[in-house]
């Protein structure tokens, strides 16, 4: 017989479902409007047909939707419409059509209304009431860019006895380019809603819209295109590679020689075709792809090529056609004797016969599966990069659900992956959300101290990743980051809930940034094209943390993120604050003024010059149509500061001896690519001979010696990569003088989630002890991956911290790293209740226990 959980006192659990209640308005005398016959009006479509209505064009011909179509297509949002039938633009024709809807007249018999609207922001999408006689219009409002309805009050008063009629007007193709509507009535006195909207307030806002933003360029070769860019002082834009050389590049990244491996992204945005489904026999290896997969593979439009300035004028001089036919791929990097390539179902690992001309050394492996490639292709797995940790690093988006598992892996053993950071371990094959929320990255780096910052769209753009953090979301609902997590959540959730729903993420982290980089009031989309004198717009794409050493010193641990609506790169000035950075903005560092550019990412190479991909394209925003996209053109730019030097290394063939030597040079390109080449001639898991002693002790002496934070921790990330750094040395670490290095080896320690009872009471002095709240943020990060009964000694003295009460990050990571310990021991959540001196804390364990509470009941 199973025993009860402990039970909870009912004070608690009263005041965590009173803090669940909520309110709701009332339409006062709601009245439908009728015809001179006295028959009701179709305004509410329950008709389930457009009688009472003409359409015009294409937009509106298939209406009325019938039920809430918009949450079985995005967990986010729901329809908010009124009975059966309502008009959802985008759920039978997408965004592209254009058209009108318009009513049949009637007569003004009241002196209020009220109707439901949502959708595109636009002037092009919008409800208006006009004036059947005059033609005058007498109201007219957009969508809030959302699919919900939501109501909205007019006044009529002045127009009682007269006709009107109702248009819905849709001249909007592209992004949010449609309109909801339904249920328009009357009423007798003004009507109240929880949800109403202002317009009175949105009309005043209107008014002070920011201008439309004037670009002088649009469509140029590439020869005039870097004749157009403006750069700061001594730097220069070189056309690096053009089409008809490279076209459409959606990723690349740079090799141990300097050379530059793009992907041309030709099949996107639809994949083509679908992956077989074959029964393999047990035992086979399923990484190995069969006949049929690699038809699939090999079944697309796209390229990757590799060029190189062998002549070193910055401008390519070969080129290499390295795969042709790859469908849909959205992420490279090169690494461990291969290429890793990102194309939606899979992550796939190219061997590489290495040489002058680089050629694949045999068919590719499936090293995972899963990745979403049916919804917003656009935010599928995207921009790898190596961490300092030895782990491949990637970004995901929100609307594009993924199951990620290896190969013949169980739907329900596999992770779930929206919008996060993930990585992916090369010799362990093992595969993790590192942070999950934002929206959709499209590019993510770390900085000197190996921090990890991300830009995201719609939503503010700065966000320092945080190891377990949740972040606010786009839309969706907080999932499961492991499959214990999962299973654990999933008595809790509601019949017919997603099972990989978390409901205990009560709230989430927000934005890093002091700044977003749209303008006025209508939100992000709605402010493309009028964003310019605060950074360009919400659309963002590119990454990096500039950390070469050619350009002047001003630019470096600087964050340049590309902004596809504003055509330039932004700056962030990331500063420590609290447990984390804040994202200070900085002037633009360069803008293309070409209305057609659309940079997608950008890199720093061995010289410390940077490389850009220019997706080069009229259209902005993504949609699915194929012939959306202009196929013939692309650029690859190349950004040197007083013509520096093109200099040709080729790292794969140094002695260990020197790749450990430049671990400090200044230049972290030359650090991060001689850093994975240790971990893959060393890392123990490849079953490597270990270096020679000798040859690491310049990392040990520069651990003991040096002063400055980055040295030290490119010493610890190199011994730990080629698994020298043992535990004795890393708990040393965690008494140093230095916050970086002690949350750096708070990590390395509970990498593998089982530490030792060593690191546990380490981490246990450290929560009493330590006056940084960067370590009690590491500490949180690596008590997520701390057995649950092993954490509440270490939770406790850090939920007595008052002082962290006010911090953006803190009181949340704490209750990432609290809450499974509160649901698996209810009377000890009581006991951590009475002792917690963070308000919010206690609220949440509050509401948790409560949870319990009914479980119990049930």
């Amino acid at each position: 017989m199973p025993m009860r959980r402990p039970s909870v006192p009912a004070l608690l659990l009263a005041a965590a479902l009173a803090a669940l209640g909520s309110h709701a308005g009332h339409a006062a005398n709601a009245v439908r409007p009728v015809e001179a016959s006295g028959r009701p009006l179709n305004l509410d479509f329950e008709s389930g047909t457009l009688l009472d209505w003409k359409a015009e064009g294409t937009a509106f011909l298939t209406q009325p939707v019938r039920g809430d179509a918009v949450h079985a297509r995005r967990e986010d949002m729901t329809s908010g419409h009124q009975g059966e039938y309502w008009i959802g633009g985008y759920e039978k024709v997408g965004d592209d059509p254009q058209g009108t809807l318009t009513s049949a007249p009637f007569n003004v018999t009241h002196p209020w209304a009220s109707f439901l609207v949502g959708g595109g922001p636009h002037e092009n999408t919008r409800v208006e009431l006009v004036r059947a006689d005059t033609g005058n219009v007498i109201l007219k409002t957009s969508g809030l860019e959302s699919e919900t309805l939501r109501p909205v009050i007019a006044d009529l008063q002045a127009h009682v006895g007269k006709p009107i009629f109702i248009r819905l007007v849709d001249r909007q193709s592209g992004h949010w380019g449609h309109l909801n509507f339904d249920d328009f009535k009357f009423h007798g006195e003004r009507p109240t809603f929880a949800n109403a909207r202002d317009l009175k307030k949105e009309q005043e806002a209107a008014a002070n819209e920011p201008p439309a933003d004037v670009v002088r360029f649009a469509g140029l070769t590439a020869e005039e295109a870097v004749k157009a860019i403006t750069l700061p002082d001594g730097f220069r834009a070189h056309a690096f590679a053009a089409e008809p050389e490279v076209r459409q590049p959606i990723a690349f990244c740079l090799d141990p020689r300097g050379r530059i491996w793009v992907a041309e992204g030709l099949s996107y945005p639809k994949r083509k075709g679908h992956p077989p489904k074959e029964e393999r026999p047990a035992g086979d290896d399923l990484s190995q792809p069969t006949p049929a997969q690699l038809k699939d593979i090999y079944g697309g439009l796209d390229r990757i090529l590799v060029f190189e300035d062998t002549d070193g004028d910055h401008r390519f001089d070969k080129r290499t056609v390295f795969l042709e036919n790859v469908n849909l791929v959205s992420g490279l990097e090169v690494g461990f004797g291969g290429l890793w390539i990102g194309a939606a179902p899979y992550l796939l690992f190219v061997p590489i016969a290495d040489g002058d001309s680089p050629q694949p050394a045999g068919n590719p492996r499936i090293l995972l599966d899963g990745w979403d490639y049916t919804a917003d292709t656009h935010e599928t797995l995207n921009t790898f990069t190596w961490g300092p940790d030895g782990w491949l690093y990637g970004c995901h988006g929100v609307f594009c659900p993924s199951h990620v598992g290896k190969p013949g892996t169980p739907r329900e053993q596999r992770q779930r992956t929206d919008c996060a950071l993930w990585r992916y371990h090369p010799i362990r094959h093992e595969y993790e959300i590192f942070s999950e929320g934002t929206s959709n990255p499209w590019g993510v780096d770390y900085n000197d101290r190996g921090q990890f910052f991300i830009e995201a769209c719609v939503i503010p753009h700065f966000w320092h990743m945080i190891q377990g953090a949740r972040y606010e979301r786009q839309g969706g609902q907080h999932f499961a980051i492991t499959l214990e997590e999962m299973e654990r959540c999933q008595k809790h959730l509601p019949a017919g809930a997603p099972r990989h729903v978390n409901p205990f993420i009560y709230d989430h982290i927000r934005t890093h940034g002091d700044h977003v980089h749209w303008a006025g009031s209508k939100g992000p989309h709605a402010a493309n094209a009028r964003s310019d004198a605060v950074g360009g717009g919400h659309a963002h794409a590119g990454a990096m943390i500039y950390l070469g050493d050619s350009w002047p010193s001003e630019y470096r641990d600087r964050l340049f993120i590309g902004n596809i609506h504003g055509q330039r790169l932004n700056v962030d000035i990331p500063v420590r604050q609290g447990s984390g950075y804040v994202g200070k903005h900085a002037p633009d560092f360069l803008n293309f003024n070409d209305t057609w550019s659309q940079s997608l990412n950008q890199l720093y190479d061995q010289d410390g010059s940077v490389f850009i991909i220019d997706w080069y394209d009229k259209n902005q925003c993504h949609h699915n149509r194929e012939d959306g996209h202009d196929r013939s053109n692309g650029r690859i730019y190349k950004i040197v500061y007083h013509n520096q030097p093109v200099t040709h290394p080729n790292l794969r063939a140094l002695p260990v001896e020197e790749l450990v030597k430049l671990q400090f040079h200044r230049n972290d390109w030359q650090v991060r690519h001689a850093r994975r080449l240790l971990m893959e001639r060393y890392h123990p898991g490849a079953g490597i001979t270990p270096p020679p002693a000798s040859a690491l002790e310049p990392l040990r002496t520069a651990l003991r010696e040096r002063t400055d934070t980055p040295s030290r921790l490119r010493a610890i990330w190199a011994l730990h990569v080629t698994g020298q750094l043992p535990e004795t040395q890393a708990l040393a670490l965690l008494a140093d003088r230095d916050e970086f290095m002690r949350a750096w080896s708070i990590q390395l320690l509970c990498e593998s989630r089982q530490p030792s009872d060593a690191t546990l009471a380490a981490l246990e002095r450290l929560a009493r002890q330590d006056a940084s709240p960067l370590v009690r943020l590491y500490l949180a990060s690596a008590l997520q991956r701390t057995p649950v009964p092993q954490r509440r000694p270490i939770l406790e003295p850090l939920l007595a911290r008052a002082d962290d009460a006010k911090d953006p990050n803190l009181p949340l990571m704490y209750w990432f790293a609290l809450e499974p310990v509160v649901g698996a021991d209810p009377q000890g959540g009581l006991e951590i209740l009475a002792k917690t001196q963070i308000p919010t804390l206690r609220q949440f364990i509050t509401r948790r226990l409560a949870s319990e509470a009914l479980m119990a009941t049930r």
